[in-house]
């Protein structure tokens, strides 16, 4: 149900106008309405980012439009919390934002703060440090997944495949899932990656050496599919999300080894592809566009697949391949063109569809952006502490500004909630807002 209007709006009738200048105020008046509305529902709900890559899991965020500098008359600090290192973005609800963090080399620890003063509301915490295998030390032994925030709710992956569901409001704890328990799986050498996706009545993981559905209010396991070996070869780097595809919504996944398309009801796999990757590091989390899906591997190439339904029968084929490769960086897509940062560390624009590329950057970055779209602009913030602003443009690479955050490093997914920015430094977390703009004179 709607709200009504804040008593200070006009209340008026669409019938009895029939003289123009009652039609020119009717006009006036429903703007007028319209407008308290807006108002009114900004104050009572605040735009929100509530997972992993966003509201839709996409890399959109809504809300007005971005300015085009980065400079502090346009975004400024709010506050900021130390913090011991995660690489979990943050997630944000209507008063609060949440992070984690792994600390003392032993204990994993979630925290709520206000989102706009700072101030510390609660913690949890529980034993679940890991060691990585030594190849990837350089990027640390922490906490990696991106929790997940459904109502008052919020879904916790920890490093020794452990999801704990919390109470947002307070942090108790409602129930604890240990998979390598239950299910005798093998720990995953890279800890518990996969941010979890929250829809419906279930919670969706990659985690015990398989795919898994569970009932989000209880932990009930009610399937699982895709079982791997686990261990080092084991175990997802990506993240589910939900696609529409040759008309049937499923889940689509990328393992270690494979892209595959799930049945949510009963956990049956529709469709599988094989993607190659240097040590099976599929590690993005896959796009899809209309039935195409995107993807791109370290060690081996950017591919677009589409995916066909014939009677009860499933297929998939790869419409095109392109040589660049990707690394850990997932794109968004902005009118059917993925801007995408390269293992190369350079970005790409190339159309979904056709796999054709319309331009790679000459200039390199660092190793890895974490990207969200407003409109036709680009957030893109570099793990050296240095964030893009940037137009989407089929043309070339559209840079309008950058400013260095922190020396620190940066690897943790951006979160941009209406005219908030979250960034998750690896000591800290920090919250930054874009300054309200004057209106042009007239």
């Amino acid at each position: 149900m709607g709200q009504p209007p804040p008593r200070h709006c006009p209340t008026f009738s669409p019938f009895k106008t029939g003289h123009p200048v009652k039609v020119v105020r009717w006009i006036t008046a429903a703007l007028s309405i319209a407008a308290c509305l807006a108002v009114s529902h900004a104050r009572g709900g605040a735009a929100t980012w509530p997972q992993w890559r966003g509201p839709a899991r996409d890399g959109h965020a809504g809300g007005p439009a971005w300015p085009a500098k980065l400079d502090p008359e346009h975004l400024r600090q709010l506050w900021r919390a130390e913090l011991g290192p995660s690489y979990s973005g943050p997630v944000v609800g209507n008063d609060r934002v949440f992070t984690t963090e792994t600390r003392d080399k032993k204990i994993e620890v979630v925290t709520a703060f206000d989102r706009h003063t700072g101030k510390q509301l609660w913690q949890a915490q529980w034993e679940g440090a890991l060691s990585v295998p030594f190849f990837a030390k350089s990027n640390g032994d922490w906490i990696r997944s991106t929790p997940a925030l459904d109502g008052d709710r919020l879904y916790v992956a920890g490093m020794r495949d452990v999801l704990v569901c919390l109470d947002a409001r307070n942090g108790r704890e409602f129930w604890r899932k240990d998979f390598v328990k239950e299910l005798a799986a093998p720990l995953p050498d890279f800890g518990f990656v996969c941010s979890p996706l929250v829809d419906g009545d279930s919670v969706y993981v990659q985690a015990g050496a398989s795919v898994l559905r569970l009932n989000k209010k209880d932990g009930t396991i009610i399937w699982r599919t895709l079982q791997d070996q686990g261990g080092i070869w084991g175990s997802a780097f990506s993240s589910p999300i939900l696609a529409d595809l040759a008309g049937h919504r499923q889940l689509l996944v990328q393992t270690r080894q494979k892209l595959a398309g799930v049945d949510l009801a009963d956990g049956k796999v529709l469709w599988e592809q094989p993607v190659e990757a240097f040590r099976g590091m599929n590690i993005l989390t896959p796009v899809a566009h209309r039935d195409t899906l995107f993807t791109s591997a370290y060690g081996g190439r950017t591919t677009g697949f589409t995916v066909q339904r014939s009677g009860s029968g499933w297929s998939v084929r790869e419409a095109w391949r392109h040589k660049a490769q990707g690394y850990m960086s997932t794109p968004v897509v902005i009118e059917g063109v993925a801007y995408t940062h390269l293992k190369s560390q350079r970005v790409m624009a190339i159309e979904v569809e056709t796999g054709r590329e319309l331009w790679t950057s000459d200039q390199s970055f660092g190793k890895y952006w974490s990207l969200v779209a407003n409109g036709d602009r680009l957030l893109a913030l570099d793990q050296r502490g240095i964030l893009f602003l940037l137009r989407a443009n089929r043309e070339k690479l559209d840079l309008l500004d950058q400013r260095k955050l922190t020396d620190a490093e940066t690897w943790a997914h951006l979160a941009v909630a209406g005219d908030q920015l979250f960034v998750r430094e690896l000591g800290a977390l920090t919250a930054w807002e874009w300054k309200a703009q004057a209106a042009p004179a007239q």
